[in-house]
């Protein structure tokens, strides 16, 4: 995924967040659903979203962790595979230019993005 970062473009990216909108939110101050809002998730900590109650699974797994980009492409190809008990029902994206799409997009989701990845 990480070589394929610098070439997406965020268009990609908001299509395939399509699938996510039923459960976050992507916009600067979106209100938490049944998944928490996405904004500036890049290099946040993990399960670290204010005003949500993340399962005891994230929490645990999250202590110390931010969401780099090698987390959230892990998160993102299996959530179940990564965080065995997470409440997150999504089965995760196979293809490896989905997740390099919406890391992108997800990148450019902050009012200072995460610096690109070395390869």
């Amino acid at each position: 995924v990480l070589p394929m970062l610098a070439k997406m473009e965020t268009a990609e990216g908001l299509k395939v967040a399509k699938k996510c909108t039923a459960c976050h939110t992507f916009e600067e101050g979106g209100k938490n659903k049944v998944g928490p809002a996405l904004y500036d998730i890049v290099n946040r900590q993990v399960a670290a979203t204010e005003g949500f109650n993340y399962s005891s699974a994230l929490k645990e797994f999250g202590q110390g962790k931010v969401w780099d980009y090698d987390t959230l492409n892990k998160f993102l190809y299996k959530p179940k595979g990564l965080v065995r008990k997470t409440s997150m029902g999504f089965a995760g994206l196979k293809k490896t230019g989905d997740r390099a799409a919406i890391i992108a997009y997800l990148r450019s989701l902050s009012g200072n993005p995460a610096a690109m990845p070395a390869e």
